[in-house]
């Protein structure tokens, strides 16, 4: 309780016990004037509050680790009954509590908001039938596809092994070698690369997903997309810069000053639907995260509206604690066959666990409307009774449960085990060749080739002439206009360098 509701509290120790003042006590040295002595054993303030306080922090997210988030509400505004039996999407105008959380991805908790990266989309639908997480990002496509890549993604993302700061030598060497991701950077390094604030930008489920009606045994494969109704507006690179020195913090306040003065940003959430037999037959693997599905083949169908009309109460609490995975899902929704999908479906919880505990689902922030799961009991910090007495071994006799509904029909699968590569095709280019035009045509081209320069001439010559290769894969101009951006970088004369662990000379100052 605070001193701004005009209650004044007791102030006591953890424990309760009621504190006549908060300071330490001290055994005096000579005249009451000359303190400062010895501390006392028996000072229990003093030695809780020492103790306490190194361990206020939890283990910093991996990635994403920066955020706004707020809570919320998200109300159905058009049927989509036909295509899934999830409960809180059943009925128009049927709203659901949600808590949602937007992050840069590769910077630690004190980075900048206006760096260009990746923004996390993060939403948690607290519904009648357990939570729904959607754990996407501002872009629709993603840099691998393959999951065994996605911690060395995020390391050349983030800091050098050797100096401890980004370093592009490392960025772009991650992606000369690993090219599916083509079409993720030309996302970036495009205008939506920075946005204007976080209440502007897309919000995309970035997988395909199953959404279905197990009493009919039907199911349609679904992407997921959230569009702000405040349009997607972007921030010049200038812009960018200047705010990341005068204000590091320009996205979260924004977001936060919003809805405290009333101005509460909305979205509305829409979907491309596909039916499972044009995905035997489709021109890409729609399972794919570095693929869309074309506007053109698979229109946009509006669902419903997300408004964010709440700041947390206490942001450790209600935003740093919450945990969201791709595998938190409820009746009528389900994964597909993306091996990216399934792999961050046990990922995601994992890493929950170890930051936050065994237990971080009975949190308030993570905690779902209705839970019955005696199979789970025990461990760090269980503070919700622990089932009592009831059975915790499946089939007993002396409690019996209720069945849930039953699932989406399931894909049948005929195969045998062997090891998969994600090698790159002539095909991983056409999307990022088709985005290409498109900068041209709306006047976006030279932005693209200022970005990405700017940041590429930062890395080793030996790197940008590589990163050169890649980019003429896409359209031979970009090639040719990437080179000539670059000029003098493009040799070894006037670059500052160290050596670098790996036999090469990293050069500093750059990065992500």
């Amino acid at each position: 309780m605070s001193q701004q509701n005009g209650s004044k509290p007791t102030y006591t120790l953890a424990e309760g016990c009621p504190v006549q003042d908060p300071t330490a006590q001290t055994v005096l040295r000579g005249a009451p004037l000359q303190g400062g002595g010895l501390a006392l054993l028996q000072d229990t303030q003093l030695i809780e509050t020492l103790a306490h306080f190194p361990r206020e922090r939890i283990p910093e997210r991996v990635v994403h680790a920066k955020a706004a988030g707020a809570w919320g509400e998200f109300e159905v505004t058009h049927d989509i009954s036909h295509i899934t039996s999830a409960d809180f999407l059943s009925e128009v105008g049927k709203k659901t509590k949600v808590l949602a959380r937007i992050s840069t991805v590769a910077g630690s908790k004190g980075s900048s908001d206006t760096v260009r990266d990746v923004r996390g989309w993060a939403l948690k639908f607290f519904t009648d039938e357990g939570n729904w997480d959607i754990v996407g990002n501002d872009l629709p496509v993603f840099f691998i596809r393959d999951p065994v890549k996605f911690p060395s993604l995020n390391r050349s993302h983030q800091a050098h092994p050797q100096t401890h700061v980004p370093d592009a030598s490392m960025f772009w060497d991650f992606h000369n070698n690993n090219e599916e991701g083509v079409h993720a950077l030309m996302q970036l390094f495009g205008n939506r690369g920075v946005p204007e604030s976080l209440r502007n930008i897309n919000g995309y489920g970035v997988h395909t997903f199953k959404f279905g009606r197990p009493q009919d045994g039907t199911f349609k494969y679904v992407k997921i997309h959230f569009k702000p109704d405040a349009g997607n507006k972007t921030m010049k690179a200038e812009d960018a810069v200047r705010l990341a020195g005068e204000e590091p913090d320009y996205h979260v306040k924004d977001m936060f000053n919003a809805i405290e003065t009333g101005d509460y940003p909305t979205w509305t959430m829409c979907l491309q639907v596909m039916d499972p037999k044009e995905a035997e037959t489709y021109r890409w693997n729609i399972f794919d995260a570095t693929r869309i599905w074309p506007h053109k083949d698979y229109p946009l169908i509006p669902v419903g509206k997300l408004t964010l009309n709440k700041n947390p109460e206490n942001y450790f609490q209600d935003i740093e604690q919450a945990a969201f995975s791709p595998s938190t899902l409820v009746p009528g929704i389900g994964p597909s066959a993306d091996i990216m999908l399934q792999a961050r479906m046990f990922s995601y919880p994992d890493a929950a666990r170890y930051r936050v505990g065994p237990n971080y689902q009975q949190l308030p922030c993570n905690k779902a409307k209705h839970v019955y799961s005696p199979y789970q009991r025990d461990g760090f910090m269980r503070v919700d009774g622990n089932y009592g007495a009831d059975p915790h071994y499946v089939r007993s006799s002396f409690r019996k449960i209720t069945e849930g509904p039953a699932d989406i029909t399931h894909d049948k699968w005929v195969g045998e085990v062997c090891l998969w590569s994600s090698e790159v095709a002539d095909e991983d280019f056409e999307q990022p060749r088709d985005l290409w035009a498109l900068y041209k045509k709306w006047g976006d081209d030279q932005v693209f080739i200022d970005n990405l320069s700017g940041n590429l001439k930062k890395a080793l010559p030996q790197v940008q002439k590589q990163t050169i290769k890649m980019f003429a894969k896409v359209d031979a101009e970009i090639g040719q206009r990437l080179e000539k951006a670059l000029g003098d970088s493009l040799s070894m004369k006037d670059v500052d360098h160290v050596s670098g662990p790996y036999g090469l000379q990293q050069t500093l100052g750059g990065g992500y």
